[in-house]
């Protein structure tokens, strides 16, 4: 975003996070990459919500720490409100850290069990001077409120709570330096069903009281739809397909969306017996050796003789603001190319199917 406020609070640009793969214990050899992350471009505007949805292993969470420098990017620009942030050094980015936050998926492994729930919300403000000593107090159970807990709770344990009660301890934690941005990284999927509807909730109204902008990162469509104004689709390191929350639903564009959604149950009996159901062949390739050209090709149930196996497909936009990445989109999406089956695809990289031991 530019600094008049005209333009994306978060842009990423090609970004790429590689983590080393090495070899022996004194040569200590570089003999390859784990792709998480692999050339993603991305922009987020202020005040809305980008929802994250993927497989697990596609670099959903690495993304939302590549954002906030927990991770360190190995190519590519990371851009908040208008900054380059991807080199800036610990010193430097600590007046940023007020402005980025982050609630993580588990919400008891995220808080210190032997430190008070006060302790806890309190420490950001103690640790960037926004209030000390006894002004710290107030300030904690002002935070306990808005997010629904009793302010007592400032003096218990995050042992004597539910997952519901910790994790909105750790959503007030976030908003202790009253940031701009927020990664939720799957802050419901380790909650019951109607925990998380009062999770999302919260999220939804405390966006609209304090203009609060998320990456909202899940593998549960029905939540990303309900919470998301735009929604981003991640296969193995890449996005393949961005779109608004409604037109993504409605109108899928990319094979991989279009057989996630498929899986995801409708309740009306009548709809869900007259609907087909899309399944993936194979596991997800190893981000180690990801098949080369289209990464998705050797899964996906309309894959074609040319291009796919040889050309990578870009990014590109399709109106009205739909972005996908294949090269058959628009064929799929008029039902000149159906779905298939057929045996996966197996490349150098790609671990085959142990075939199962005869019974005796």
């Amino acid at each position: 975003m530019s600094s008049d406020g005209s333009g994306p609070l978060v842009e990423l640009e090609d970004l790429r996070v590689w983590f080393p793969i090495k070899s022996g214990v004194v040569l200590d050899r570089h003999i390859g990459d784990i792709k998480a992350v692999d050339g993603v471009s991305l922009a987020i505007k202020r005040g809305e919500t980008l929802g994250l949805v993927g497989e697990s292993g596609c670099g959903k969470t690495t993304v939302g720490r590549a954002i906030l420098r927990l991770y360190e990017p190995t190519s590519g620009r990371i851009l908040f409100d208008g900054q380059d942030i991807s080199s800036l050094g610990e010193s430097e980015l600590r007046p940023l850290r007020r402005r980025m936050q982050m609630i993580f998926q588990d919400p008891f492994a995220s808080l210190n069990p032997r430190h008070s729930v006060g302790r806890i919300v309190g420490e950001p403000l103690r640790a960037h001077g926004i209030a000390r000593g006894r002004s710290v107090g107030p300030r904690t159970r002002e935070l306990l409120k808005v997010v629904g807990l009793p302010q007592d709770a400032a003096t218990r344990y995050p042992h004597e709570f539910s997952g519901g009660q910790r994790q909105r301890i750790g959503v007030a934690r976030a908003l202790a330096v009253n940031p701009d941005f927020i990664v939720a990284d799957e802050p419901v999927s380790a909650l019951d069903v109607s925990i998380q509807a009062q999770i999302v909730n919260l999220l939804e109204n405390l966006q609209d009281e304090f203009d609060l902008t998320y990456l909202f990162i899940a593998h549960d469509l029905a939540v990303v739809r309900h919470i998301s104004d735009r929604i981003a689709v991640m296969y193995l390191g890449g996005i393949v397909e961005v779109a608004s929350s409604d037109e993504l639903y409605e109108q899928p564009l990319h094979p991989y969306t279009i057989s996630l959604l498929s899986a995801v149950p409708i309740p009306d009996p009548k709809v869900e017996r007259e609907r087909q159901t899309i399944l993936l062949q194979g596991d997800l390739p190893s981000p180690a050796a990801p098949p080369k050209a289209c990464r998705f090709h050797t899964r996906c149930p309309y894959v074609q003789p040319t291009r796919c196996r040889d050309e990578a497909p870009p990014l590109r936009r399709l109106p009205p603001g739909h972005e996908v990445a294949c090269h058959w989109a628009e064929k799929i999406q008029s039902g000149e190319i159906k779905p298939h089956e057929r045996e996966p695809i197996f490349e150098p990289g790609i671990a085959e199917p142990v075939p199962e031991p005869p019974i005796v």
